[in-house]
């Protein structure tokens, strides 16, 4: 089972959900993400998913043009604007959509913002779980 999780830039949401992904899905799926554009991985990403456990560091960001020599069974999209500029899909790849809040929008201090992507990383986490739960049995 291959999913591809798409976002508008693929530095935060996506990335945070194919860790999480990862993480739960363990054996049971091949994980990618990528994004309409790159933006590059956000630092402010990699730090809440490291309080958490979860390793994103070495994750890159990518467009869809890098994965789509991947045939994917599962697309999930983050955000709604991936969601409305997702490429077409062969009718079998099953397409999920849970828009997120982008954290890379927010302004503040410094633990304000990190508040927000704790916030976005912990919707996210529930997400993937129930995910994984109900879809890759």
């Amino acid at each position: 089972m291959r999913i591809l999780v798409l976002c508008t830039g693929n530095s935060c949401r996506s990335q945070m959900a194919e860790g999480w992904l990862r993480t739960f899905a363990g054996r049971k799926a091949e994980i990618h993400s990528a994004g309409v554009e790159a933006h590059g991985l956000n630092p402010n990403a990699v730090a809440v998913m490291k309080e958490a456990g979860v390793d994103i560091s070495r994750h890159t960001s990518k467009t869809i043009d890098d994965v789509k020599h991947l045939e994917f069974e599962m697309v999930l999209t983050v955000c709604d604007n991936a969601r409305e500029h997702c490429p077409y899909f062969p009718a079998k790849v099953r397409q999920f959509h849970q828009d997120f809040p982008d954290p890379a929008l927010t302004t503040g201090t410094r633990e304000e913002v990190l508040n927000v992507f704790r916030s976005v990383r912990d919707q996210i986490k529930v997400y993937c779980q129930a995910f994984v739960i109900n879809h890759l049995r």
